[in-house]
């Protein structure tokens, strides 16, 4: 008996943003079918509205539990939570909004947890909205690892181009380079490593950015925070087989990257690794969050309150964002007859 596609939760997200279309025009997407059956953590009538605005004649379907779900061409499932008041304006901030957000991620990581789904897919919340519901969380990275119980996750960034996983993410600059030591370092870049055996590169090239300009350019620059913080780090990777090089100078790593001399980037904040790949291609990026027990990807753009409600938002990141998801997802085989 064949292994079933994998079942994959997908929250919907803040309800005021581009969300609910996304997830709708995604969900439709025949690509989509043919390599999972996803099923939407969210408000039924939020995605009739989406749907509505799309001009997409499909059923939204209301199931109590994925397991419920039947998958047809022009039908789209929803656990549907029902948190959204009837009046909910596109493009506003709303508490509201933010708490049924954080309500759809929790649901679905209990459902993942328990093993009865097989992945998560996140559409895009909104931050200040989750934090006026009270949920004072960065975003989905640290929320999942909190509703997990994991201690430490990876924030990684998938474009066809680049590939990129963090060391640090939400935290000031200064507070990044004081927070990055070798262990770290190691730890994320074997995350790394994990992820990308897991999608199919056997043997992954790493490239390790530094810190400073020129990597710190033989002191030239900073306080030899690279021999410090990183190079001991790459000295026990590499002991272990890892093929991880560097520190590199992070101007010109992306641009290495992109051009295929490495399959995986390692950025050591924030901004240093999401400003080339959103320059490389964030119409399609995929974010994952790595070393949660469970498979998380998401889109990699924002809930886009300027556009919400009038149709005119891609779906290319969701549709990329499920194949991901299904493609690192692991299925139990069915039992034999």
């Amino acid at each position: 008996m064949p292994t079933p596609l994998p079942l994959i939760a997908v929250t919907m997200g803040d309800g005021a943003g581009i969300g609910p279309e996304v997830v709708v025009a995604a969900l439709l997407d025949h690509a989509v079918l043919t390599r999972c059956r996803p099923v939407v953590i969210g408000d039924a009538r939020r995605l009739r509205e989406a749907a509505r605005v799309l001009g997409l004649d499909c059923e939204i379907a209301a199931v109590d539990h994925p397991r419920d779900a039947e998958f047809t061409p022009g039908r789209v499932n929803v656990v549907d939570l029902g948190l959204l008041p009837a009046d909910l304006p596109w493009g506003k901030l709303s508490r509201f909004a933010g708490d049924a957000a954080y309500a759809y991620v929790m649901h679905a990581a209990e459902l993942a947890v328990a093993g009865e789904v097989h992945a998560i897919c996140t559409a895009p919340l909104n931050k200040e909205a989750l934090h006026a519901a009270g949920h004072l969380y960065p975003g989905h990275t640290e929320l999942l690892a909190h509703l997990t119980g994991t201690e430490e996750v990876s924030m990684m960034l998938s474009t066809e181009k680049v590939k990129v996983i963090h060391v640090t993410t939400h935290i000031g600059l200064i507070d990044a380079v004081h927070r990055i030591e070798p262990g770290l370092v190691e730890r994320t870049v074997r995350r790394g490593h994990e992820a990308m055996v897991r999608a199919g590169t056997p043997n992954p090239v790493i490239g390790v950015c530094g810190i400073n300009p020129h990597a710190g350019e033989n002191g030239l620059f900073g306080y030899g925070e690279e021999d410090e913080k990183i190079v001991p780090a790459l000295e026990k990777l590499r002991a272990d087989g890892v093929d991880a090089r560097g520190p590199l100078p992070a101007d010109t790593a992306f641009f290495l990257a992109s051009r295929g001399d490495y399959d995986l980037i390692v950025a050591m904040y924030h901004d240093q690794g999401h400003g080339p790949v959103k320059v490389l291609g964030i119409e399609a990026g995929v974010n994952l969050t790595v070393g949660l027990p469970v498979i998380r990807t998401s889109v990699d753009h924002g809930t886009a309150f300027d556009i919400a409600g009038t149709g005119t938002a891609e779906a290319g990141s969701m549709v990329e964002a499920l194949r991901q998801a299904a493609g690192m997802a692991t299925v139990p085989a069915a039992p034999a007859a």
